[in-house]
């Protein structure tokens, strides 16, 4: 058998066409006033994401191949019937993208596994195991909820049928938006089991540029909760009455924001935040009769991420009274840390190694499709830096050059876990 370094030798990445194709995408719904792109999943621009995506695996001739909840998934066949029976190492992140986002966010993911089996193409190599490109349906769960949503149904934590009747932001459905836009496929979801899971992303974090590290060797991944708070109060005359007669839902639910920083504060890793708050109804003179506002909890550690869980619930509860309003609190998605395989972080941090580059091992503070992933396969993430940190925002930049070492680590760690 051919020796991992002699193959490896001839295989070689083209960031040419990797950095052509993430500026490509990066238009598809692009805003030219802000520079932002907004590619909603399940959008006709996201259409466009994905027919352009397909497009670019039929010219590198992979089999193509869309599940029941939209998930896309581009292979390179081995050459033999045994090693094609074989589970694919996979390689995947997402297209959709939050509104105005930048142009990296889960596509680098995703086209650095396209330029992975492009070297292989253009090298006529073939590997000994399946390498199958997958793009997850709805990572971002801004119409759609929970997040991550392709891959947990493809992970078998929600089942198809409750996904595809999912009602979105909009009111609509998203099995019959899937067959609007023509991704309804018919393979089921939970079929597809990789042999193993690799996710290269951008940081959407400062912590490698702030420490001048060229890859993140990601070892574990926070958990995540996601409520929806709704505060019913009565909606009175601002200017008659009193304060102490007031049951303000306004008023409630900016003392739950700053019982939130607080309760982050005085945690080590806990991360609280509100992104989401609407008051009705919404004038300058009438005491708000109703808040409705999201909450974003993550911690690293399950007890930790419980233990604000419950705190929350406990304030609720004692502002309920305090305020005479009523407090409803809905659970949108809840993800417990996920711990990435040891033998995969391992393999990243010796390729980071062999091909020079400076590395820190790190936690992913955002959600990945690879954590959905690692319920059923071995699974493993790089980041490469983010300019200032900045993600989910038209400034999100990583450098050419910083864009081709992760890609370069990528390619390294599939030829090592191909075992050539």
């Amino acid at each position: 058998m051919t020796s991992t370094t002699d193959f490896a030798n001839d295989i070689r990445l083209n960031g040419a066409v990797l950095l052509a194709q993430l500026q490509q995408l990066g238009n598809i719904g692009c805003d030219t006033d802000s520079g932002g792109r907004t590619r909603i999943a399940l959008t006709d621009d996201e259409k466009a994401g994905r027919d352009q995506l397909v497009a670019w695996m039929r010219e590198l001739d992979l089999d193509i191949g869309i599940d029941q909840i939209g998930n896309i998934f581009g292979t390179l066949l081995p050459a033999t019937p045994e090693e094609k029976s074989l589970a694919p190492l996979m390689i995947g992140s997402h297209i959709d993208t939050v509104k105005n986002a930048g142009a990296l966010d889960g596509c680098y993911g995703v086209l650095s596994g396209l330029a992975v089996v492009r070297a292989f193409r253009e090298a006529n190599k073939q590997p000994n195991r399946p390498i199958t490109i997958a793009a997850f349906t709805n990572e971002e769960g801004v119409r759609y909820q929970p997040d991550m949503m392709g891959s947990l149904v493809c992970a078998g934590g929600l089942s198809i049928d409750t996904a595809l009747q999912t009602i979105g932001t909009d009111g609509t459905r998203l099995g019959d938006e899937l067959k609007r836009i023509g991704y309804a496929g018919d393979i089921a979801p939970t079929s597809v089991v990789p042999y193993e899971y690799l996710e290269l992303h951008i940081e959407q974090g400062p912590i490698l540029e702030a420490e001048a590290k060229q890859i993140g060797v990601v070892e574990n991944l926070q958990g995540i909760s996601w409520q929806k708070i709704t505060i019913q109060g009565n909606a009175n005359h601002a200017g008659t009455t009193p304060m102490r007669l007031r049951n303000d839902a306004g008023w409630a639910a900016a003392s739950v924001m700053t019982f939130l920083r607080e309760l982050a504060a005085s945690s080590t890793n806990t991360l609280a935040t509100v992104g989401s708050l609407k008051l009705a109804p919404d004038l300058i003179n009438v005491i708000a009769r109703s808040a409705t506002f999201t909450v974003d909890l993550r911690d690293p550690d399950e007890q930790q991420l419980r233990s604000a869980e419950r705190r929350l619930q406990a304030y609720l509860a004692v502002l309920e009274q305090q305020e005479g309003v009523k407090i409803v609190s809905k659970q949108l998605a809840r993800f417990e840390p996920v711990i990435f395989n040891t033998r995969l972080v391992d393999e990243i941090e010796t390729s980071a190694q062999r091909l020079g580059f400076s590395y820190r091992r790190m936690t992913s503070g955002a959600g990945h499709d690879a954590q959905m992933i690692a319920r059923i396969a071995p699974a493993g993430m790089i980041f490469v830096p983010s300019r200032d940190g900045i993600s989910h925002n038209p400034r999100e930049h990583t450098d050419d050059e910083q864009l081709l070492n992760g890609a370069q680590v990528l390619l390294d760690v599939v030829l090592q876990r191909l075992e050539m």
